[in-house]
């Protein structure tokens, strides 16, 4: 099987499940422009953990992280099979490293609000790997790294999260209003880091002073894009698309890495 290639998906509301828009259009036109994974590992920005640990039940829940949505949203049902064979080799490459095989999570709405355009019949286990907030950025990238094998073995590794994720700053009454400036120069600068192939910038993002802290005010939806940055091989082109900042501080940008 072909190498498989890296996503980034820029999530947004959970919202976005129920819509059928350019931007999910173009999640659907990901995965379509790929080949078929065996199985998809998801870092998402809603797994925050104390330690490493992977999901590893035979069949994940759908879970409904977020409250004050319509009826629709908590009907929504993802039932993508999981993958404790593929959580096995998760834990295995990340050894010596401790990694806890977690039965009580699934698949959270990081992860479902997407694959549920991208991939909507359901029908490829899904794994999803938490993230342990008490690591530096490089060590983030590191554990990206160290999955690399895997997509060699038909697994696709995602992320899920937002460059820009900055929730109270943002314009809710305006969504297409243009973004706010310290958003764009952010965003820009990540994205000229990812597409010049020059990780060290994104994991020294915070060095871009106030626009990083106000672009990232905390770190859970930035660092799913240091996994996928991690499992790169040097040199891989990246593209961009969709890419925009929706309600002036919410970036909306998925990256493909390797296609």
């Amino acid at each position: 099987m072909p190498r498989l290639p890296l996503v980034f998906f820029g999530h947004g509301s959970p919202m976005v499940a129920l819509e059928i828009s350019d931007t999910t259009r173009a999640w659907r036109g990901i995965a379509d422009q790929m080949p078929r994974p065996k199985a998809i590992l998801c870092i998402s920005a809603h797994w925050q953990t104390r330690g490493t640990a992977v999901t590893a039940m035979p069949q994940p829940r759908t879970i409904h992280d977020f409250g004050a949505f319509p009826p629709a949203l908590f009907a929504m049902q993802y039932p993508a099979p999981g993958d404790p064979e593929l959580a096995h080799r998760v834990r295995d490459l990340l050894a010596p490293m401790p990694v806890s095989l977690d039965t009580g999570w699934g698949l959270d709405h990081g992860t479902w609000t997407v694959l549920v355009h991208a991939y909507p019949d359901a029908d490829i286990p899904v794994v999803q790997l938490g993230m342990d907030l008490a690591k530096t950025p490089e060590q983030h990238w590191a554990v990206g790294q160290a999955l690399r094998p895997l997509r060699d073995e038909g697994v696709l590794i995602m992320g899920t999260g937002n460059i820009v994720h900055n929730l109270p700053a943002m314009d809710w009454g305006n969504p297409d209003a243009p973004p706010y400036p310290w958003a764009a120069r952010f965003n820009a600068a990540m994205l000229d880091a990812v597409a010049t192939d020059q990780p060290q910038r994104v994991m020294e993002y915070a060095a871009l002073g106030e626009d990083a802290a106000l672009s990232v005010p905390s770190p859970d939806h930035f660092l799913p894009l240091l996994y996928v940055l991690g499992a790169r091989h040097p040199g891989e082109p990246a593209a961009f698309g969709p890419d925009f900042i929706h309600h002036k501080s919410l970036g909306m940008t998925s990256i493909v890495i390797g296609a």
